[in-house]
């Protein structure tokens, strides 16, 4: 019985094997299923992410339109908004110039807040003539260019009718040079005048300097804005702060100027020839075939943004066109919150524009060449925006920071560029 018993209480081995195998096989096909859901719900989500992302994109797109990238055959790059379902414009053009080895990019950051900003008003032409290592060839060549170019562009964007020029550092410079090229005596403002109509600033005084008001390439003038740009040129009193004052490194550094070309040259003002002065004394006045000082004084404003420390570059005072002694101290300058590196705004001034002789300059005596260069410019009305970046991690990189030459490296100058374009004259 008993042996009966414990034979009937056994199971064959091969039936307990399949059971197991079974049981493998279930759990297999529980796990698969688990692992398929599992899929099913991340595909799921994935989607949902993916269609919430296009409802952001249609959204700013539709609020903000396509932003239109388009190079020309000379390597200058327009940047305009596209609305959907709107024709799209634009009547102000305005032209960012870069400074020495620089390129268009440079003004990328800038070009895109602008557009930003005035999506429907203006298109942003980041000029590429001047680029790289043709920014040694002087200040006159690369006037010339930036004139043909911006004729060029005018010729593509034919419903233009307001022009800017905005240039960082030596491109403000070219830019003084290319719209005494560029500039047409305006013959129906001088016939209104004669009949005693005079115009008005965007302040609403009244404005003598509207008497000699023009055009810039047919268009009107409207704001010439520049970013630490040496408008008194390079040479002597500190205005290299790298030579931290040391009139050893000066005069070095004039000697060796022929290292950047003409355009070394044209900076530290040892152009001068055969009892002609140097080309950026000539550019404070009107010349027989160039009328520097009627272009300038042509736009509604003038607008000078300094650093006023860090820059090893260019210096304070040539860059917001004062004499040292003129500049404010920087301690007792406060800081906003909206804009925190601006430290000092100083408005516009309404002034006179007497002509200016060369008679009385004498080229080889540095300190009035700079002086007749200050006392022509600020014959003109400039607004003076002076930029500090104490604290800043970027501080040292002043320079290119004060424009955001690379987001990367240079953001911190975000609340100045937005400082120029949130007073920007359309």
């Amino acid at each position: 019985m008993v042996e009966m018993e414990g034979d009937s209480g056994r199971v064959p081995e091969k039936e307990v094997d399949n059971a197991e195998d079974e049981i493998e096989v279930r759990n297999e096909d529980t796990n698969n299923i688990n692992n398929n859901n599992n899929n099913i719900i991340n595909n799921q989500q994935q989607q949902l992410k993916k269609k919430k992302n296009k409802k952001r994109r249609s959204s700013s797109l539709a609020r903000f339109g396509c932003l239109r990238v388009e190079s020309d055959e000379n390597g200058g790059v327009d940047m305009e908004v596209e609305l959907p379902g709107e024709r799209n414009n634009p009547t102000h053009l305005v032209i960012m110039v870069n400074g020495i080895i620089g390129s268009a990019q440079n003004w990328r950051f800038s070009a895109k807040q602008f557009l930003k900003k005035y999506p429907q008003d203006v298109i942003v032409h980041c000029s590429e003539r001047n680029s790289s290592m043709l920014t040694f060839d002087g200040v006159d060549v690369m006037g010339d260019r930036l004139a043909e170019e911006v004729k060029y562009v005018i010729s593509r964007h034919p419903r233009v009718e307001k022009i800017s020029f905005v240039g960082h550092s030596l491109g403000g410079l070219v830019a003084r040079f290319a719209i005494a090229r560029l500039y047409e005596h305006d013959h129906t403002q001088e016939s209104s005048e004669t009949n005693g109509d005079y115009g008005t600033d965007h302040l609403g005084d009244s404005c003598p300097e509207g008497k000699s008001r023009g055009k810039i390439a047919g268009l009107e003038p409207m704001n010439f804005i520049t970013f630490a740009s040496p408008h008194l040129g390079s040479r002597w009193h500190k205005q290299v702060p790298l030579f931290r004052g040391s009139h050893a490194l000066e005069k070095v550094a004039a000697r060796i100027s022929w290292l950047l070309g003409r355009t070394g040259k044209h900076l530290f003002l040892n152009d001068g020839k055969n009892g002609k002065p140097p080309l950026l004394l000539r550019m404070v006045s009107d010349c027989d075939d160039l009328k520097f000082m009627s272009a300038l004084q042509s736009f509604r404003r003038r607008v000078a943004y300094a650093n006023a420390g860090y820059d090893h570059i260019v210096g304070w005072s040539t860059s917001s066109l004062r004499r040292r002694n003129e500049l404010p101290k920087i301690k007792h300058l406060p800081r906003g919150d909206k804009y925190p590196h601006i430290i000092n705004v100083e408005t516009a001034k309404t002034a006179r524009l007497d002509e200016v002789s060369f008679e009385a300059i004498n080229g080889n005596e540095k300190i009035n060449m700079e002086e007749e260069m200050i006392k022509a410019l600020t014959k003109l009305s400039w607004e003076r925006v002076d930029v500090h970046f104490k604290g800043s991690r970027q501080r040292l990189l002043a320079h290119s920071t004060i424009q955001v030459k690379s987001r990367w490296l240079n953001s911190d100058g975000a609340d100045v560029v937005q400082h120029m374009i949130d007073n920007f004259l359309l």
